[in-house]
């Protein structure tokens, strides 16, 4: 799964990447690490609006929620079942691409879990990158909009099932070749497993060990 990622990067390195506006990024500030259930708003680009990078929450609340207590389990979506799951399923083709520059995942390392060690995965040249994302725009009972995301994940490849060696689930990270593809509605069964750019993974326990590139 994906619960801690980073994004490190200043708003004019996001600009330069995505080709984007950054005008609504007055309140964003770089995040080494970045809990999930801190629910933060982080930058992404929708298909509404291509061309700008805006903050939303992490935690998709679907329109119909009745309070957004939901967000903790809408974190992550399981790409093989999106349309089966009420959450998702009418909210498949508002698709956002996620930035980031990393994100975190341990591995175990005997069987209950009471050892484990925190690798960092990020592309090679320590670059931005794109999660694929699906969001929702949800009115409170103030009427005010609230816009929220869940990643994508997909089953593990070599890399990651070797260190999310439980779960072994991974978020899709996209190629930059295909981040249109993703935002303009491409059939999101094309971005499963066994698809993946190729990243790195770092030991943050031993600095000096690195995981091969997949």
């Amino acid at each position: 799964m994906c619960y801690q990622t980073k994004i490190t990067k200043q708003k004019e390195e996001i600009a330069a990447r995505f080709n984007a506006e950054v005008a609504d990024l007055n309140d964003y500030e770089p995040m080494a690490f970045c809990s999930a259930f801190d629910y933060p708003k982080t930058p992404v680009i929708t298909n509404e609006a291509p061309t700008k990078v805006q903050l939303f929450n992490w935690g998709l609340i679907p329109s119909w929620a009745e309070d957004d207590a939901i967000k903790s389990y809408t974190l992550n979506a399981r790409i093989e079942t999106l349309a089966e799951k009420k959450s998702f399923k009418d909210v498949i083709q508002n698709r956002c691409l996620i930035v980031a520059d990393g994100f975190y995942e341990w591995q175990w390392r005997n069987k209950s879990g009471s050892k484990k060690e925190k690798y960092l995965i990020t592309l090679p040249n320590q670059g931005l990158f794109a999660f694929a994302g699906i969001y929702s725009q949800w009115v409170t009972f103030n009427n005010e909009n609230i816009y929220s995301y869940s990643i994508i994940t997909t089953q593990a490849n070599e890399l990651m099932r070797e260190i999310h060696n439980t779960k072994q689930r991974m978020p899709v990270v996209l190629k930059k070749q295909d981040e249109q593809n993703w935002l303009k509605g491409g059939n999101y069964k094309d971005f499963a497993f066994p698809y993946c750019c190729d990243l790195m993974a770092t030991s943050l326990e031993n600095t000096s060990g690195q995981l091969g590139m997949f």
